[in-house]
C-alpha cells in the first residue's frame, strides 16, 4: 500500500514561526478554531504572571516629584521574571505581607550634590538577596548605554531613598504586570470570510489595503461563490514583549496557564471537591470567606443575619443593630 498517497487529516495545532528575536515573535497558528486562537491571544495579554514593583517604602523624597508620581513609575520598570514558577503569590504566601519566597526587594538611593541635573535610570535599582532564584526582579536594560528608563531627575541638593517590594502579578490586576506590550492578531486578511463590513468614500480596495499576512493567504477570486459554512483555520500573531519574559516563555505561559483553567472546569464538572483550599487551579477567587456556610441561602431568615454568621454590631458611633448591621448615627433600625 502506498502511504504516501494517502489523504491523512492534521490533528491538532499547527505552528509556523515566521519570525523570532529577542523581543518579539512572529508566528501562524492553524488547524484550530477562532475561539481557542482568541483564548490564546487574551490569555497571553491578561494572565501570564510577571514581576512587577507593588509596594515603595519611602524613606526620603525631595526631588520635585511627588512620591505617588515616583511609585507609579517604579511600577512600570518591567523586571526579569525567568522562571517565576519559583515566586509564590502574596495571597498563596504563609507570611503577614512579603517576605523572600513571594517578593524580591530592591532599593533606590541617589542624591545630587552637582550643579548638572542628575538622571536617575533603571540600573539604580539594587537587587537584595535573598531572593526565588538568581533572575527574578532585576530590571530589565536594553538600550546600548547601559541605564534603563529614566525614573526622576534631580537638582543640587535634592535626593531620593526608598525600598520597593517586586511581587508577582497578571495584567488582569494591573497593566504593570503584563508581558506584552502588543498581540497583533488577525485571520482572513482578504475577508472572505466578509467578518468585516469596510467603511470607504469611494474604494474600498485603495482606502483599505490589504496587510503582510495577505501574502500568506489565496486572494478571493472574482466571481467566486461565497461559502457560507467557510469558517477561519489560519490566525497570525505577532508578540512584542517588554522585555520580563522572552516572547516563546510568553506563549507557553499562555498555554500553561489556559491548560490550568480547563483543568479547573473539567473539575468542577467532574464533581471533583479535591482542590486547593486557597482558590481554583490558578490561584484565584473560589474560595468562600471565612465563617460563610457554603450552603446557606442569602433569603431563608428575611436578612436578619447576614453570610457571616455574626448579626449586626454596634459600630463605633454606638448605633444598635439593624438588620444590614449598625446604622451609623446611633439609631437602632428603620422605624423611626
Amino acid at each position: 500500500m502506498d502511504y504516501d498517497t494517502m489523504d491523512v487529516e492534521e490533528i491538532g495545532p499547527r505552528v509556523m514561526i515566521r519570525e523570532a528575536a529577542g523581543d518579539r515573535a512572529d508566528f501562524t497558528l492553524g488547524n484550530v478554531d477562532l475561539a481557542f486562537a482568541n483564548s490564546l491571544r487574551r490569555t497571553i495579554l491578561a494572565e501570564v504572571p510577571t514581576m512587577a514593583i507593588d509596594l515603595v517604602e519611602i524613606d526620603e523624597n525631595t526631588s520635585v516629584l511627588a512620591d505617588e508620581f515616583i511609585a507609579h513609575r517604579l511600577g512600570l520598570v518591567p523586571l526579569n521574571s525567568k522562571q517565576i514558577e519559583d515566586v509564590y503569590y502574596t495571597r498563596e504566601c504563609d507570611c503577614d505581607q512579603y517576605c523572600e519566597n513571594c517578593s524580591v526587594t530592591l532599593t533606590l538611593r541617589a542624591k545630587c550634590t552637582g550643579d548638572e541635573v542628575m538622571k536617575v535610570y533603571a540600573r539604580d535599582l539594587v537587587v537584595e538577596e535573598p531572593r526565588p532564584n538568581e533572575w527574578v526582579g532585576k530590571p530589565i536594560i536594553t538600550d546600548e548605554a547601559g541605564l534603563g528608563v529614566v525614573i526622576c531627575k534631580l537638582r543640587k541638593g535634592q535626593e531620593i531613598s526608598m525600598r520597593c517590594i517586586a511581587k508577582k502579578g497578571i495584567a488582569k490586576e494591573h497593566a504593570k504586570w503584563a508581558p506584552t506590550s502588543a498581540v497583533g492578531f488577525e485571520y482572513d486578511p482578504h475577508n472572505k470570510l466578509r467578518h468585516v463590513d469596510y467603511w470607504y468614500e469611494e474604494d474600498p480596495v485603495k482606502e483599505w489595503p490589504i496587510s503582510e499576512n495577505g501574502k500568506w493567504e489565496n486572494p478571493e477570486q472574482e466571481g467566486q461563490q461565497f461559502d457560507f459554512e467557510a469558517t477561519p483555520s489560519r490566525f497570525f500573531f505577532n508578540i512584542e514583549s517588554v522585555g520580563n519574559l522572552e516572547p516563546d516563555a510568553i506563549v507557553q505561559q499562555g498555554i500553561k496557564v489556559m491548560q490550568q483553567k480547563l483543568a479547573a472546569v473539567l473539575q468542577e464538572l467532574s464533581g471533583d471537591d479535591n482542590r486547593n483550599a486557597d482558590g481554583d487551579a490558578d490561584g484565584f477567587g473560589g474560595q468562600e470567606p471565612d465563617g460563610m456556610n457554603a450552603g446557606a441561602g442569602y433569603g431563608a431568615d428575611q436578612g436578619y443575619t447576614t453570610p457571616y454568621i455574626n448579626p449586626g454590631a454596634a459600630s463605633q458611633w454606638g448605633g444598635g443593630a439593624t438588620p444590614y448591621g449598625a446604622t451609623p448615627y446611633g439609631h437602632s433600625g428603620w422605624n423611626q
